[in-house]
């Protein structure tokens, strides 16, 4: 559906965001939305520096820039590195938008929260055109709180005490996160059975150790609880080949199937694959559970002093959807701690059942669209 004649005219939305796939996956979810409505509008994101921005972002048709933004720190090098930083993408932002606005009708910068978003923000002002916040934290960070006492738009994808105001919309999800692909066909992408129950781990897009050690744990010391399942394992970037050779290793020799590497390409054909998921709950983690209406068991990052991923997922705990566990870091204490919880989850066909049950009165997870909708209705 193009937008009315009134509102024709080329248009650009720049996105701002970046340093983890929880800011840049969101981003990409509702630029596919955007260019369902109009695919003449031109998008372009300023991401981060860091190479997980790049490596996601290489792997899409759209254009994209690293800025120079840090994120603020108490520590002397790290305060130092956000100051340095600051002017720079102040006025790379401006660069940016400058080269839209000569050639576009209404330029609209779309800040996605986090560290690059804040001075991409403030050029945005400095600019004159419409800036928009997209929260996705249960808990709003100090760059989102601050980028929303002027922006034009707040849309939230979680309810906040305190920040009634700011839209309410539901998880912002890609497509091909919703889980069409059928199981048996996305298990044999991996190279697994077609009809054995699937186990999907992840960190995050740059792993989680704690999470790794946890699991080799629950396989050395608890191997039954694996009877009849399958792993799909997102072990991280940071790990070397000989830590990754020795998950695997670990897994054949309790003989359990299992698809071990780095970084998971194509995340909604993991998630049709998954029976049950296990992982941090960043608000895209959570988003994508929901969409693929995916029982969950979640390890929140434990070193957030506001614990927002704790947060984030509370209304799948609420729904009985997921299972919340402290990470102690520790393997040894996570698995005395929290193995018989995982352990019920894996064995118990019915809790499965129950968990999954649990989403049918949660609605569709349909934030990107219904933001993409309202900003095709926004003049920069």
């Amino acid at each position: 559906m193009k937008p009315s004649p009134e509102q024709t005219g080329p248009r650009a939305f720049v996105f701002a965001g970046g340093g983890t796939g929880g800011h840049i996956y969101p981003a990409l979810a509702i630029i596919e939305q955007l260019k369902a409505i109009d695919p003449d509008v031109d998008v372009h994101i300023l991401c981060s520096s860091r190479a997980i921005d790049t490596e996601i972002l290489s792997k899409e048709h759209i254009a994209f820039s690293p800025i120079a933004a840090m994120p603020i720190s108490t520590k002397p090098k790290g305060l130092i590195k956000f100051v340095t930083s600051w002017g720079p993408s102040v006025r790379a932002t401006r660069d940016c938008l400058q080269s839209f606005k000569q050639t576009h009708d209404s330029v609209v910068l779309v800040a996605m929260g986090g560290f690059v978003a804040a001075p991409a923000a403030r050029a945005g002002h400095a600019e004159k055109i419409a800036v928009v916040l997209v929260n996705l934290d249960a808990v709003p960070g100090k760059a989102n709180v601050l980028i929303a006492k002027k922006a034009r738009e707040i849309y939230t994808a979680a309810s906040i005490v305190g920040f009634e105001s700011w839209k309410r919309v539901r998880p912002i999800v890609r497509s091909q996160a919703d889980g069409l692909c059928p199981a048996q066909e996305a298990r044999k992408s991996f190279g697994l059975d077609a009809n054995t129950n699937t186990l999907l781990i992840t960190g995050g897009s740059q792993g989680a150790q704690s999470i790794n050690n946890f699991v080799r744990t629950m396989v050395e010391q608890q191997a039954e609880a694996f009877d009849g399942w399958q792993v799909i394992h997102q072990v991280g970037n940071k790990l070397s080949d000989a830590e990754i050779e020795a998950i695997r290793s670990v897994y054949g020799s309790a003989k359990i199937g299992a698809w071990v590497e780095p970084f998971i390409d194509d995340m909604g054909i993991a998630l049709s694959a998954a029976s049950v998921s296990l992982g941090r709950c960043g608000a895209g983690t959570v988003a994508e559970c929901w969409a693929a209406k995916l029982p969950s068991v979640f390890f929140p990052y434990p070193f957030h002093a506001d614990e927002h991923q704790k947060h984030n997922a509370q209304v799948l705990v609420d729904a009985r959807c997921a299972l919340v566990l402290t990470d102690l870091v520790d393997a040894d204490r996570n698995f005395a701690k929290h193995s018989d919880a995982f352990a019920q989850v894996l064995v118990s066909q019915a809790h499965r059942q129950t968990m999954q049950a649990g989403y049918a009165d949660l609605g569709s997870p349909d934030g990107a669209e219904a933001i993409a909708k309202e900003l095709m209705s926004l003049r920069g």
